[in-house]
């Protein structure tokens, strides 16, 4: 291992220890100040559409996403953000995932659509990662007054209580979340058709961040998502693992964040519900 390899993993280490509640505060900030004021306040102008009317970003998204931002590098030195609208101007942004440097994941608002139309299930999300590997995520619900913290190999937590995902019950369907149709190509419409079967009880999802969280707490027993953009996924698939589930992709394979995944994918409580889904899209593909 090179000198700068040992140095940079001794600062991650010593970071996790020490600063994980310093994000946190970070990302509460960010949402006292540019959230939580426009949540069902939002004024003409605020909601623009980015590539359709089921893909919109508010004032809130961006200043958020500005925020944190500027905050979270001096969190960490030598560390960049990857943030879903900074990506959206510039693509090239999302390449850094894969790169050497610590690299926040940043989705400021997670559920826009549920921002928009006044609908607490919304969140802020934030994911640590490291050569593509996530080492901590926050996941924030504001309105619902919720705040999940995982760390890789020291668990996951929700209002400073220990999360553990659990097993499906036996002989009871399971409740998958699924992508809205808008966002998935004919083959993996195909796929998902193979969850419409006797034991299975599909619903499309909501904010996929939340949807992860109930994940972790054991109150949905899966996800089917169709779409591997970092920031949706990062945080809530650490916060799964840690709390004892699993992810695949449609190869068998588990998810990597820095892309290329053989979509569908499903995050599960377990890995033997997480091979069950696997295996159903494969048969419906």
């Amino acid at each position: 291992m090179s000198v700068g390899r040992a140095l940079m993993e001794g600062m991650i280490e010593e970071f996790l220890t020490q600063g994980v509640h310093d994000v946190e505060e970070a990302i509460r900030k960010a949402a006292a100040a540019e959230v939580t004021p426009r949540f069902r306040q939002l004024a003409e102008g605020d909601v623009v559409e980015k590539s359709g009317p089921h893909d919109v970003v508010t004032v809130a998204d961006r200043r958020a996403e500005e925020q944190l931002t500027a905050d979270l590098p001096a969190l960490l030195p030598g560390s960049v953000v990857v943030g879903e609208e900074a990506v959206h101007a510039d693509p090239a942004i999302y390449e850094a995932i894969g790169g050497d440097a610590p690299v926040w994941i940043v989705d400021p608002v997670d559920g826009t659509r549920q921002f928009v139309n006044g609908d607490p299930g919304f969140c802020m999300l934030v994911a640590l990662s490291v050569g593509g590997e996530i080492q901590a995520s926050w996941t924030y619900a504001p309105a619902l007054d919720e705040f999940a913290v995982a760390v890789r190999g020291k668990g996951a937590w929700l209002d400073g209580r220990r999360l553990t995902a659990g097993s499906p019950e036996a002989g009871k369907a399971l409740e998958v979340a699924t992508s809205h149709p808008d966002f998935t190509t004919e083959d993996q419409k195909h796929a998902l058709l193979g969850l419409r079967t006797e034991g299975v009880r599909p619903r499309p999802c909501g904010s996929a961040g939340l949807e992860y969280l109930a994940i972790a707490r054991g109150e949905l027993d899966a996800v089917a998502f169709s779409w591997e953009l970092a920031w949706d996924h990062a945080a809530g698939l650490l916060l799964v693992a840690e709390a004892g589930g699993a992810s695949l992709t449609l190869s068998g394979e588990p998810f990597r964040v820095a892309g290329g995944n053989a979509l569908p994918f499903t995050a599960a409580r377990d890995a033997a519900t997480a091979r069950r889904v696997v295996d159903l899209l494969a048969a419906g593909a």
